[in-house]
């Protein structure tokens, strides 16, 4: 929750398909990016949970950066409502953008958002600003059934538009996609909160996810009130939500700066939730479907 010299703020980047979601933009988020090798160019969106400073007040860097990373598209910004009036505050020293900026407000304790193959779920948390999670979702056709296309003596140039969920005319004959398609496959999901006590509406979003990242701000149990008074969450809660929600792997991240070794604190974590790891800064994980791992 505040950069050290060997620390830079939370944040998450997903990559998908040649586009890019950035969650959260905290001081030094660009450089935290350039250290991964990674150009900030293909992000085209940029999610924000709360507007406290150690997740907003690297946006005009980052938005720097991405223009002069030759980015031309627009960018499309989520967060709570005053998401724009706080944006174009920060723009006062980041003017002249070579592309658009668009706002999201949310305004519901749940959204959902559909962008470039992605299904954004935005879902308010608890915290002491208004403040949101986000899970983000690449969903998956079922498998198509060629040889039930020929038997039913479907046209191939109608392939294609069934196989994308389209239904065809063709005279007197009616082509639907469950003709030719089956059950929709597992997809990918990784869900982000931060900032929050422990609530349902993080458990419910989390379910299933094949990645949760989760702030821990303390190791020690004997934090567990401070973090009931400032609305933040230990270990072992995130933990507990990660057993709740199903999940297969759980990063920890958003670390109180007085939290030291955080290491020794993981074997009672894993006893809750075993597949628990630290989160670092660089930490990458690429996700694959189901039948392929």
């Amino acid at each position: 929750m505040m950069p050290l010299p060997n620390r830079w703020l939370t944040s998450m980047l997903t990559r998908y398909n040649g586009s890019n979601i950035l969650v959260d933009c905290g001081e030094g988020t660009q450089i935290a990016l350039k250290e991964t090798g990674w150009s900030p160019n293909p992000i085209d969106v940029i999610l924000f949970t709360h507007f406290h400073a150690d997740h907003i007040s690297g946006l005009p860097g980052m938005l720097l950066s991405m223009a002069n990373a030759d980015r031309t598209e627009p960018v499309l910004l989520v967060g709570p409502r005053g998401l724009t009036k706080v944006v174009q505050s920060l723009l006062i020293i980041a003017g002249g953008l070579p592309f658009d900026l668009h706002f999201h407000e949310l305004k519901e304790a749940e959204e959902t958002l559909e962008i470039n193959g992605y299904t954004i779920k935005a879902f308010k948390v608890k915290h002491n600003v208004p403040c949101y999670g986000y899970s983000i979702s690449i969903s998956r056709l079922g498998k198509f059934d060629a040889a039930k296309a020929k038997e039913l003596d479907i046209p191939i140039n109608y392939w294609n538009k069934l196989q994308h969920g389209e239904s065809i005319d063709d005279g007197d004959k009616h082509y639907t996609p469950d003709m030719v398609m089956g059950p929709a496959r597992k997809g990918l999901k990784v869900t982000y909160s931060t900032d929050s006590r422990p609530c349902e509406a993080i458990v419910n979003n989390a379910k299933d996810s094949d990645l949760f990242i989760c702030e821990g701000m303390y190791g020690e149990k004997e934090k567990l009130a401070s973090a009931k008074e400032k609305k933040h969450m230990t270990f072992y809660e995130a933990a507990d939500m990660a057993r709740q929600a199903d999940v297969k792997e759980l990063w920890l991240t958003h670390f109180s700066p007085s939290l030291m070794g955080p290491k020794q604190y993981m074997k009672e974590v894993r006893d809750i939730f075993a597949n628990s790891h630290l989160g670092a800064d660089g930490k990458k994980l690429e996700l694959v479907y189901e039948e392929k791992r």
